[in-house]
């Protein structure tokens, strides 16, 4: 669990060392300890507490037939000393769990990124080494396609159909232009405009673009969904760190940890029975979110699976730059026969001063730092994997039992000693312990649960969601994840492309700057 709760870590030895015979005697003479601990929690000034014991009247919880050492204010500090104390206990029993998965969530996207740019580097490389005439105008829309690809593999809403056609769409004038039919002239934007939109038509590249759509989809949606899965743990932990305590709770909680105070007995720990009871009834709500936090544990480890027995976003990113290699030798080899379609569809070219500038002399200077990243990329991102998804399977029970583990590890007192039972010091708690969860507080001595939390509710509802699409389940066409190894220059499955293909008008609008859009939240 790591570390005392906050209740024990801020007492001094001084504190500790204060008539701990006098516990569960009757009650204190003097209220000098009370006053002592009051002051070392920093939960009010001191003139307020009494130093001597007197009638609590006016106390709404902490009430007793003998004189008591607390006052109203006293109390009203002392409950919201109460609530802060267990939500820093609940941070600190899932403290290793949040940097566990936000660590591992921003090192993969750190990955990605990397393997981003050496394939946008493969594939700069590629038309700077073979196609140099074109390169400056190529690489221009290479940029563009890997900013498409980032902005998909992090969370915006674009689809692989959409910019895979788009960066073939404005490949295809470039090529028309320097290979196909080149001439001592550039051709107008205007005629370049008209090749760009029959592209489809004509198919310049043959069915390569649709394999890219298919090989894309594949290697990229799984490591996405990945991704925006370890965001959600994050953020159902943050909502758990944060829960929202009932009136109800609040004051049962103020019942177990500062009422003995007010009696003198500052050293007092609650019954195991008493504290199980009044955690199950606060936490009744992370219980609920169990059977779901499991689900996603299996679901990421399934995908996990999945992805180190198939091709994943490794060979989707790094084998790219082989697919447009292929295409453009399939334009150049059918260039006369795409030269009459375009005439059919375009007309003859029109053409401008020649503006085309050439390869430049820095195009590979990024690419020698990163092929030894390439080399072990595939290796280094599988193992990265295993190792995270053993780490976190050993959490896949951590709602279930947090009340349990919360009273055994840090609240309750341990078996066979005095205990605080709610009303005094006694040999052991003599009530019923209920179980955990929603419908089991009905049966609760010390915590009335209503209903619902719905922020837990809503977080649960997202748990649901994710679970699904880590199966591959909230997708066309599919049922559980459907990863094929592919061979080079794409082969893939290419039903993940949905319903649009080369023929159907799936083109967008340009893309604009890179940039992160998954939010890490430590």
């Amino acid at each position: 669990m790591g570390g005392k709760s906050f209740l024990l870590g801020v007492l001094t030895l001084a504190v500790l060392l204060l008539a701990a015979a006098s516990e569960g005697a009757e009650p204190t003479s003097s209220c000098e300890a009370v006053r002592k601990v009051f002051q070392l929690r920093r939960l009010g000034p001191l003139g307020g507490v009494p130093e001597s014991p007197r009638a609590g009247v006016d106390l709404q919880v902490c009430t007793s037939k003998n004189p008591t050492c607390c006052t109203k204010k006293m109390e009203e500090r002392y409950q919201t000393a109460a609530k802060q104390d267990i939500q820093q206990v609940l941070q600190t029993s899932s403290a290793t769990l949040k940097f566990l998965i936000s660590h591992n969530a921003a090192a993969f996207q750190e990955n990605f990124e990397m393997l981003l740019r050496l394939a946008e580097n493969y594939t700069s490389t590629l038309f700077c080494n073979a196609y140099r005439t074109m390169a400056a105008e190529a690489t221009v829309h290479v940029h563009e396609f890997f900013t498409d690809v980032g902005l998909f593999l992090f969370g915006t809403d674009v689809s692989t159909e959409e910019f895979v056609n788009r960066f073939f769409d404005t490949l295809f004038p470039v090529v028309y232009n320097h290979v196909i039919n080149p001439g001592p002239s550039d051709i107008s934007l205007e005629y370049a405009e008209c090749l760009r939109v029959a592209r489809r038509d004509i198919r310049p590249f043959g069915n390569i673009p649709k394999k890219a759509i298919g090989q894309m989809g594949r290697s990229l949606l799984p490591s996405r969904t990945f991704l925006q899965a370890l965001n959600l743990g994050i953020e159902v932990i943050n909502t758990t760190d944060h829960l929202h305590f009932s009136k109800d709770c609040s004051r049962a909680l103020l019942r177990m940890q500062y009422c003995p105070h007010c009696q003198g007995l500052t050293l007092s720990k609650p019954c195991m029975g008493y504290c199980l009871n009044t955690m199950r009834g606060c936490l009744a709500d992370l219980a609920e979110v169990d059977l779901h936090w499991r689900g996603y544990i299996q679901s990421l480890e399934e995908l996990s699976g999945a992805l180190s027995r198939a091709h994943g976003i490794e060979h989707g990113l790094l084998n790219f730059h082989s697919l447009v290699h292929d295409a453009l030798g399939q334009a150049r080899i059918n260039g006369p026969e795409l030269s009459e379609q375009v005439n059919k569809i375009c007309g003859p070219p029109v053409r401008k001063p020649k503006q085309s500038p050439g390869c430049s002399s820095d195009q590979n200077k990024d690419n020698q730092g990163l092929k030894m990243f390439s080399r072990d990329s595939e290796e280094t991102l599988a193992s990265r994997r295993k190792e995270f998804i053993g780490h976190l399977h050993l959490y896949r029970a951590f709602y279930g039992g947090l009340a349990d583990q919360l009273c055994g590890n840090e609240l309750a007192a341990a078996d066979g000693l005095p205990c605080w039972n709610g009303e005094d010091v006694v040999r052991s708690y003599t009530h019923r312990v209920v179980g955990s969860g929603i419908k089991a507080q009905s049966e609760n001595p010390e915590v009335k649960v209503k209903g619902k939390d719905p922020v837990i509710s809503q977080i649960i509802d997202k748990l649901k969601h994710i679970i699904q699409l880590l199966q591959g389940k909230s997708f066309p066409k599919y049922d559980k994840w459907d990863l094929q190894q592919t061979g080079s220059g794409g082969g893939v499955d290419e039903q993940i492309s949905g319903d649009c293909d080369d023929e159907d008008g799936c083109g967008g609008s340009g893309s604009g700057e890179f940039k992160r859009v998954m939010k890490i939240t430590d």
